[in-house]
């Protein structure tokens, strides 16, 4: 049976999260895979800040950390990497650019390697990039006139992260969004994450989830059930 997904807002591998990952590796195994392909195109600083903020996260739960550092799409084909994914209790796929993650995981072998275990029941999040990459629909909020991505497919739904901060710096980000949606469109604030058990999707952190529709917005809270 496939593991629980969450789709996080922001907030990856901070405290303000904590409990979410630890809901996530719950009875599942003490190793704790992270993934920041999303920070390739921002250069090594960017990444290793990544792992840095993995490993402490991973301390605090007390589980091991395993920085699966991909930068590119021609890394993600590197059947040595995509081992390291083996016996994995959570992988996390952080945050930066959502269609460059997309494109360098989508078909590879560390993707490959991501599904397997997600589908022998590992959980699987991704947080702000990473929760847009999980989807069949990712936009390049950066260039509104390019295409979207296909995505990696795992949820059907069309995800915004950092809603709240976003909602206010894009207005117009939700017409873009539900344009032409032929699923549901939610948006996620920050330090706020929806975890799907069982088919349930269930509010986790200090803010909301927002179901989108031409007609307007409705929000949850945590530990409430997003109605889709």
């Amino acid at each position: 049976m496939a593991g629980p997904v969450a789709l996080v807002g922001s907030g990856e591998y901070l405290p303000v999260m904590l409990e979410t990952e630890r809901l996530l590796l719950a009875g599942r195994a003490p190793r704790y895979v992270q993934i920041p392909t999303a920070a390739g195109p921002e250069g090594e600083e960017s990444l290793d800040r990544w792992v840095g903020l993995g490993r402490e996260q991973a301390a605090r739960l007390g589980v091991e950390a395993v920085p699966v550092v991909a930068r590119d799409r021609n890394e993600a084909q590197d059947p040595a990497l995509a081992a390291l994914v083996d016996g994995a209790g959570l992988v996390y796929l952080s945050g930066g650019n959502p269609p460059y993650l997309a494109s360098s995981l989508r078909g590879t072998a560390l993707w490959t390697a991501v599904h397997d275990a997600w589908q022998a029941g590992a959980a699987l999040a991704g947080c702000s990039a990473g929760a847009m990459a999980l989807s069949a629909w990712v936009p390049d909020i950066r260039r509104p006139d390019a295409p979207p991505d296909a995505g990696l497919g795992v949820v059907d739904l069309r995800v915004i992260p950092h809603f709240d901060r976003m909602s206010s710096w894009l207005p117009d980000l939700a017409a873009r969004f539900l344009a032409d949606a032929t699923t549901p469109v939610v948006g996620i604030d920050e330090d706020t994450a929806m975890v799907r058990f069982d088919d349930e999707w269930v509010v986790h952190g200090r803010q909301q989830v927002w179901v989108l529709t031409s007609e307007g917005r409705t929000g949850y809270a945590a530990g409430e059930v997003v109605r889709l």
